[in-house]
């Protein structure tokens, strides 16, 4: 890596999303050069890039995530869409992919979503549907709501499903988080008892993260792309969880 691969770096780490025209400004070489630097650090797995823009591998942005595997998640949305029932109430915890969800549930149904995260709530607001928004600590990063306060609301509160992101899933530990606080929101959530189904991209499974999710058995679905490798699928069929692949068709 040379120096001016270090400075993109640490950039793009500190702001958590760049894009390719402001690090050229920035760094007073060309676009060309920034794409070929990006592509480098993109293969050495120092970051991702998105669209026209560089972001941290773990960034916290909601919108920054959404953009990565966008294609698939549109279609994972719709189908995690088509599960849920006109007048349902239903839980839509965190994550891009919820996002998504939240989205296409509010142009096609008429529901009741309850919600953590400010993000969606924000996306919902000139939609018809009902949005409960849930209050607690406000994380800013992530634009979600976390804490005792937090766990507290969703004591008082009932859905039929709740959708559920997550971060990492190996066979030895089950489903993980990357954040202790947004891990016990999910945990309260799982304590309610209701239908939960995971709604994530296939590039979260092999990855594995300090805080515990569940356990398996919490869970009633997985709905997840064609990018799930068949021993992963048979380990959460073998422990009870349904497993929906979409496969990842190019949109229209």
């Amino acid at each position: 890596m040379n120096s001016r691969q270090q400075i993109i770096l640490q950039m793009v780490i500190d702001r958590g999303r760049m894009s390719v025209v402001e690090l050229a400004k920035l760094t007073g070489v060309s676009e060309v050069t920034i794409r070929q630097d990006l592509n480098q650090l993109e293969k050495r797995h120092f970051l991702k890039r998105t669209h026209g823009y560089a972001v941290p591998l773990d960034s916290d942005d909601v919108e920054t995530r959404m953009m990565n595997n966008y294609a698939v998640k549109r279609q994972l949305a719709e189908f995690a869409a088509s599960l849920v029932d006109d007048d349902e109430t239903v839980f839509i915890e965190n994550g891009s992919c919820n996002a998504l969800l939240a989205r296409t549930l509010a142009e096609q149904k008429n529901v009741t979503l309850i919600t953590v995260s400010s993000y969606i709530a924000h996306q919902l607001k000139d939609t018809r549907c009902e949005v409960i928004l849930l209050g607690g600590i406000y994380q800013k990063k992530s634009e979600s709501m976390v804490g005792p306060l937090t766990r507290q609301y969703i004591q008082q509160v009932h859905f039929s499903k709740a959708f559920i992101g997550i971060d990492g899933w190996q066979p030895e530990t089950g489903f993980t988080g990357r954040d202790m606080m947004r891990t016990d929101v999910a945990n309260a959530i799982l304590e309610k008892g209701s239908q939960a189904i995971v709604l994530t991209d296939s590039s979260k499974f092999g990855a594995m993260h300090p805080y515990t999710l569940g356990p398996v058995s919490a869970f009633s679905r997985v709905i997840t792309d064609d990018g799930l490798e068949d021993s992963a699928r048979r380990t959460l069929e073998s422990q009870g969880v349904q497993v929906n692949i979409v496969p990842s068709w190019p949109l229209a």
